[in-house]
Formats: structure tokens, C-alpha cells, sequence
């Protein structure tokens, strides 16, 4: 059957439909992978640094005759793999470039009835097109508050209502700040992180708002990709004005059944930017249960650096939600009427 190339936009495109298969080997994949894609390695990581040595000190030839070696004996495996996956007749295939290992693979699939689609340039070509794609203007507005105001909730009511929401926090599997990774979900490398925003932001309307919450440029351990940064900081933001009672009782409920020893680390981790009498006062409450006076002083420190934070933004650039409705349904339906007012002005 035929093996057609395809840019890394078709690709995307065909993917909606039709399953991908990524021949790189385990750990190129786990490193970062287009959303979705199976990983049928032609080689391990020790097969793959070895023919790389190969290559290298003896030549393409030598390096070929290896690889063949090693994936003769599997092929019946590699076309077993595909059926245990999927019943479509037309896949997507693609290694690291676009060359040996993918072809092969290609070669072999076309073989037994498959119609393949190869990823031209391969990942890396992939890759090239998720960073690009970042440039792309996009009317964002950037939902801002003081630590525990609810802005995730909010924005799930948005998203609800119909609103275009771009979940930067559960991208990342991160809540943000030294307790963001209280979940114990392992968060992507910042490289999966990017390939999954960009598959998040295809589909979104580019033209149209898109609620956003005011981040830091890192979330965790992964990065927001500096041209998706730039434009989160130049977007106008709207500011929720949530009382601090409300905020600590949130927050009690949200990290209240973490293991005390877990959120004593966190606080020990910012101690420096806490300062030694809130540390104490934070740890000293955490040990006796009493949440609250922990969370008043830990406060203390994240509100004074979102003030100096909002200090730092175009202050005409700032749409003030003042008063902030108590109701989560209340907000979601004034945040709602700012994004229809703005749209109006597109």
C-alpha cells in the first residue's frame, strides 16, 4: 500500500483521525511524544546506542547491517503490536528525523495492507512546528487573584459556560507555588509539557478570548514557553477580589488532609523568602493540626509578592472584578460578560 509524506501540519491534522506510532526508542519518547502516539520502538536504548557507536567509528554500512540484525528477527512482532492497537487501515508513522527507522517501519506496515502517513523531517520537524506555533497572536485574558481565591474553580465554571479556557495547572499536573505538587502526580518534562499546550491551544479559537491564569513563568519544575509567556504578559488581566477568611478556608479544605510532615517540608522549602518568625509560626501550627494560623502566615508572604507582581503590569491594562461575587456561578457569569465585552471589540 502507499507510504506518502506528510509536513508536520498534516500530520497534526491526520492524527485526529488515524493512530501514530513513534519508532524512537523508549527514552527518546518518554522525554517528550506527540499527544497520543503509541511508541513502537525499532530499537531499545542499548540498541540504539550501539548502532550509534557503530555508525560513528565504522561506518553507515556496518551501523545498517546491525539494525537489520536486530529488527529482522521482530517483524512479525512490530505488525502484531499495530493490530493489538488498532483496526484502522491508515496510520501514522514517524522516528526522530524521518529516516531509517520510520521508513522501515513504513516499508514493512505497507507490506500487509497499511496505508502509512510519514512525519517529513520527523520529530524534530514536529518539534520546530510546536515552538513556532507559539508565536501565533492569541487574545488571551489572564485571570489574576490572591493565592487561594478559587481561580482554577473559576475557570472550570468558565470552561463550563462555554468559555475557551486554556488549563495551564493541569497541563503542567501542578497547582503552582511551593505546595503545588502536594497531588503526588508526576508532572511531564517541560518538552511534554510544550507538545501538550500546543495540542491544547489547536484546539482553541486563536481569534477569540482565551481565559488563562496568571502564572509565573515556571509551574513547578516545567517552563511556559517564552513566546506564550510574553503574550500572558502583555494581555489585560482580570483581578478577582476574594476576602482572605474565604481564602484560608479554601485552602485548609484544599491541603487539609496532606500529611503534616509533607506541607512542613514545603514551608521549610521557602523559609528563606518566608523569613525565620513566620517559618516558626507556620511550622509550629502545622505540627499542633492548626491550619489556619499557617496558612495566615504563609499568606503573608504570597500576598505580599502578588501586590509587588501587579505592581509591575500596566495598571490600564488591569480590569478589576470589584466586588468579587461569593457564588462560583456568579463569578463564572461576570468573568463571562468581560470576555463577551472585549470580544465585542475584537
Amino acid at each position: 500500500m502507499s507510504r506518502q509524506p506528510l509536513t508536520p501540519e498534516k500530520f497534526l491534522q491526520q492524527a485526529a483521525q488515524s493512530p501514530v506510532f513513534d519508532a524512537r526508542s523508549p527514552s527518546e519518547y518518554d522525554k517528550g511524544h506527540i499527544p497520543g502516539a503509541h511508541n513502537l520502538p525499532l530499537f531499545s536504548d542499548a540498541e540504539r546506542h550501539e548502532i550509534g557507536i557503530l555508525y560513528k567509528q565504522q561506518g553507515r554500512e556496518q551501523a545498517v547491517t546491525r539494525g537489520l540484525e536486530i529488527v529482522g528477527p521482530r517483524l512479525t512482532e512490530y505488525i502484531a503490536q499495530v493490530k493489538k492497537l488498532t483496526d484502522a487501515k491508515t496510520i501514522l508513522v514517524h522516528c526522530w528525523r524521518g529516516g531509517m527507522r520510520s521508513e522501515s517501519l513504513a516499508w514493512l506496515l505497507g507490506k500487509v495492507g497499511y496505508r502509512v502517513g510519514l512525519l517529513k523531517g520527523g520529530y524534530k520537524a514536529y518539534r520546530q512546528c510546536v515552538l513556532a506555533g507559539f508565536e501565533t497572536p492569541l487574545h488571551l485574558l489572564v485571570l489574576g487573584g490572591m493565592t487561594g481565591s478559587g481561580k482554577t474553580e473559576m475557570l472550570h465554571n468558565l470552561q463550563r459556560r462555554g468559555q475557551q479556557v486554556l488549563d495551564l495547572e493541569g497541563l503542567a499536573c501542578h497547582r503552582g507555588s511551593a505546595f503545588g505538587a502536594m497531588d503526588a502526580v508526576e508532572q511531564p518534562s517541560t518538552e511534554q509539557f510544550e507538545n501538550d499546550l500546543h495540542a491544547a491551544l489547536q484546539g482553541l479559537q486563536a481569534d477569540q478570548p482565551i481565559w488563562v491564569e496568571d502564572e509565573s513563568r515556571k509551574i513547578g519544575r516545567v517552563t511556559i514557553p517564552e513566546a506564550l509567556f510574553k503574550q500572558m504578559r502583555s494581555a489585560p488581566l482580570v483581578r478577582v477580589h476574594v476576602s482572605r477568611e474565604i481564602r484560608v478556608q479554601r485552602l485548609c479544605s484544599d491541603y487539609g488532609n496532606v500529611a503534616p510532615e509533607k506541607l512542613a517540608d514545603a514551608v521549610n522549602n521557602i523559609s528563606k523568602r518566608l523569613g525565620g518568625e513566620k517559618t516558626r509560626v507556620a511550622l509550629q501550627a502545622i505540627a499542633t493540626g492548626d491550619y489556619a494560623t499557617a496558612t495566615h502566615a504563609i499568606l503573608d508572604y504570597y500576598d505580599k509578592t502578588y501586590l509587588f507582581g501587579i505592581s509591575k503590569r500596566n495598571p490600564t491594562r488591569i480590569i478589576d472584578l470589584d466586588p468579587t461575587p461569593e457564588l462560583p456561578g456568579a463569578i463564572a457569569t461576570a468573568l463571562s460578560e468581560i470576555a463577551r465585552e472585549i470580544s465585542c471589540k475584537l
